[in-house]
């Protein structure tokens, strides 16, 4: 499906399933030590489920909420706008090409989670990430990183080069880049951060079904892949086997996830 709009998501759907994002985000977020009155960007919002914690952490603050999709900036809106109000503004944006300017004001923290490893320049994010900030302004975020999904991406990797569905993936590749720890570091200081720490930790998530895998699979995990199959049965059939594989698997319905944890601060002269 050459030509179709990668960026945008079935919001309603991934809001009811991004459990397990919801909560490694809670935890990197249980992690800061903030003073309630920050200025902070949610790099990558989703459908604000996250968003909505960090804004209850500054109650004297403000949130912009940036993600390059429609759906989920207008998912996320419906969902706190009400309850927020004019603490929190909503930007529809590409990460790698943000400018100060569409901030419109410097700000104590640039907070992410599970957005980054959708971005295979890294160079070009912590850069523009940076320039956001106020000195002493820091960057905390989350993303999938080093063999995440490893063992399903190894299995879709199979399937897309077997008939029928291999002629539809010939020269693509996936959007998504699981970086490395010490690549990581390594990037995050080039951008000009300072007291960086990075990590990498596994995070094994169990669905308790076939039917939620296969949501979750359809949505969430292999969105990117099924975008190129030109119909619902192609889709379905796809799916559908990688369900029939994880059955076997020790416990069924796993999913193996790593996190990579990151911070760094920009100087403050």
């Amino acid at each position: 499906m050459s030509g179709t709009n990668t960026s945008e998501w079935n919001a309603t759907i991934y809001h009811d399933v991004s459990d397990p994002h919801v909560s490694w985000g809670l935890k990197v977020l249980d992690s800061l030590n903030l003073q309630g009155d920050e200025i902070a960007v949610d790099a990558g919002c989703g459908t604000g489920r996250v968003t909505a914690e960090l804004l209850a952490r500054v109650p004297r603050g403000r949130v912009i909420a940036i993600d390059r999709s429609v759906n989920m900036i207008d998912e996320a809106r419906s969902q706190i706008e009400p309850r927020f109000g004019d603490r929190v503004r909503f930007l529809q944006a590409d990460l790698p090409a943000l400018e100060p300017n569409d901030i419109g004001e410097p700000v104590d923290l640039v907070f992410s989670t599970a957005t980054f490893h959708w971005i295979r320049d890294h160079i070009s994010l912590f850069s523009r990430l940076f320039s956001l900030l106020k000195p002493g302004g820091r960057l905390v975020a989350q993303c999938g990183g080093g063999p995440n999904l490893e063992r399903h991406v190894d299995r879709a990797g199979n399937l897309m080069n077997t008939d029928p569905w291999q002629p539809y993936f010939e020269g693509w590749d996936s959007p998504k880049f699981y970086a490395d720890e010490q690549g990581t570091s390594e990037r995050l200081r080039q951008a000009g951060f300072v007291d960086v720490v990075t990590s990498l930790i596994a995070a094994p998530t169990t669905l308790p079904d076939a039917g939620t895998f296969t949501v979750f699979m359809t949505n969430v995990v292999f969105r990117e892949h099924l975008m190129q199959l030109p119909d619902l049965a192609l889709q379905e059939a796809f799916i559908d086997n990688l369900t029939r594989q994880s059955v076997d698997d020790n416990p069924p319905f796993s999913l193996d996830y790593w996190r990579l944890n990151m911070r760094g601060t920009r100087p403050l002269v």
